[in-house]
């Protein structure tokens, strides 16, 4: 029997889910709002002629494609993917790479701000008894996934390097996720990291793992904790953005 577990989190206006700058505000417009906009499309209605004077509900949302749970396209990372070719925007991501077997790994105990290495893949792996395999969707479940939406949300969690990122990548990886903020380790512990030996490599590097093998990744993902390592389905479409840098998804894991 079909089991689906959603994975995602709700786009919500108030909390921490983003920087300063970069939280969605979300204008509620309920049936009593828009009873006379409705009207005024129906010369000589009134609002008495509605269904119990009800107009429509109607949300006006004001937020960047990377709110909420969302997929990136190559394009957020770089203007140029595998070496010198143009990077693809989130509508131009191969809708095969979207629904996939998943694979999850459970770093929920490495410290706030650890860079993930390749032998960290290896190990976790190893002991869920997981061979990768090509377009393997593979989700990081990290301790951020808990705080989403604390005040401590942006500073929580581990995130991956650029070499275990290119390790997923060259067995044919091509979708990555996370339940942090960012797919790399957050900025704060990056910014002590660069304070201390000015290393520019280590800004954003996992990410910019994209440059030499285009893929995407999924961010803010949720529920995690609840899924089993492997042995699940992702689907994670994105909403079809016309040459933008991400789409929101409705990521859920299916389990036949």
């Amino acid at each position: 029997m079909r089991h689906i577990i959603d994975i995602s989190v709700p786009l919500q206006a108030g909390i921490a889910s983003d920087p300063p700058g970069h939280t969605p505000d979300i204008e509620y417009l309920d049936h009593d709002a828009t009873a006379a906009e409705v009207v005024s499309y129906f010369p000589g209605a009134g609002i008495g002629d509605l269904p119990d004077g009800e107009g429509w509900a109607i949300e006006r949302i004001t937020a960047t494609t990377h709110t909420g749970t969302h997929l990136d396209a190559p394009y957020h990372f770089s203007k140029t993917m595998d070496g010198d070719k143009r990077a693809i925007t989130i509508d131009e991501v191969p809708l095969d790479w979207c629904f996939q077997n998943g694979v999850k790994l459970d770093f929920r105990h490495l410290p706030d701000g650890y860079v993930v290495t390749p032998a960290d893949i290896d190990a976790e792996l190893e002991r869920i008894g997981h061979v990768l395999q090509p377009l393997d969707i593979v989700l990081v479940n990290t301790s951020a996934g808990a705080r989403y939406g604390e005040d401590d949300f942006l500073a929580k969690g581990c995130g991956v390097g650029r070499e275990a990122t290119l390790h997923l990548l060259r067995q044919g990886v091509r979708v990555t996720g996370t339940d942090a903020w960012s797919w790399d380790a957050p900025f704060r512990y990056t910014a002590e990291r660069f304070e201390q030996g000015r290393d520019a490599g280590i800004i954003w590097e996992g990410h910019r793992a994209g440059r030499e093998i285009g893929y995407c990744h999924i961010e803010k993902l949720g529920n995690l904790e609840v899924l089993p390592p492997h042995g699940f389905q992702v689907a994670c479409f994105p909403v079809k953005i016309h040459a933008a840098s991400a789409g929101w998804t409705r990521a859920v894991a299916i389990i036949h």
